[in-house]
């Protein structure tokens, strides 16, 4: 069985606010930020979160916070109408981090970004499709993706630069330093940086299947990747 667990709080707008959804030992739900920014910090590969990142999702299992998944908009929020017509700023997501415990059960990535989906279509009724990206770094082509359905659009090369054990976007190094600590802090330290080129797989999982006639990118065949072990 699986339940949405709502507030007690009247709400405005005439719908009570969701809190969390769960199953008998799998509940996501928001958490603070600074909590989710110190998991990623501790425990993701990149070592860095993003501060435009609004919707913070915690995920417990036996009411274990073992990972957290991090949304906002693109990195450049603007983009949304080349990869989907007539999405406006606010109707769209991007799944940017995703973090859970080793201690976690098989398949428990997909479950979470499963649930997070259907927590954002409850309480955030507005979004109608979410984009995220899978590169060389996760392995595995983006297999959670494809395992919660997110349709696939292909591939690009993407460069990043690595300066003490912190990994940036290269696009970091184009933006605007007085507005961006981490842009400000690649361009001073460029030469110290090492770089490197990945790449980068794009997903998107449509909550309105409509909004997948208006993408205006060519549909991919999976790619397969297959596991010994």
């Amino acid at each position: 069985m699986k339940w949405y667990i709502f507030d007690t709080q009247p709400s405005l707008f005439g719908k009570q606010p969701i809190i969390w959804f769960w199953d008998d030992v799998f509940i996501i739900k928001e958490i603070n930020r600074d909590l989710a920014n110190k998991i990623i910090i501790e425990n993701h590969y990149s070592k860095k979160f993003y501060n435009a990142t609004y919707i913070h999702l915690g995920v417990f299992i036996d009411n274990i916070l073992l990972g957290v998944l991090q949304y906002w908009y693109a990195m450049n929020p603007a983009s949304q109408k080349s990869v989907v017509s007539d999405t406006e700023i606010d109707e769209y997501l991007e799944l940017n981090r995703m973090r859970l415990d080793d201690k976690a059960p098989k398949n428990s990535e997909s479950k979470a970004v499963g649930y997070s989906i259907k927590y954002i279509k409850r309480k955030y009724p507005k979004i109608k499709w979410i984009q995220s990206f899978a590169d060389e770094r996760c392995w595995c082509f983006g297999i959670v993706y494809q395992a919660c359905n997110f349709s696939f659009y292909g591939e690009h090369m993407a460069k990043f630069r690595t300066l003490d054990w912190e990994v940036f976007h290269n696009s970091l190094m184009t933006r605007n330093p007085k507005l961006s600590k981490s842009a400000e802090y690649i361009q001073n330290n460029k030469d110290s940086a090492t770089s490197e080129e990945l790449r980068q797989f794009r997903y998107i999982y449509f909550i309105n299947k409509k909004y997948k006639d208006k993408c205006l990118l060519k549909e991919k065949k999976y790619l397969k990747f297959y596991n010994n072990d």
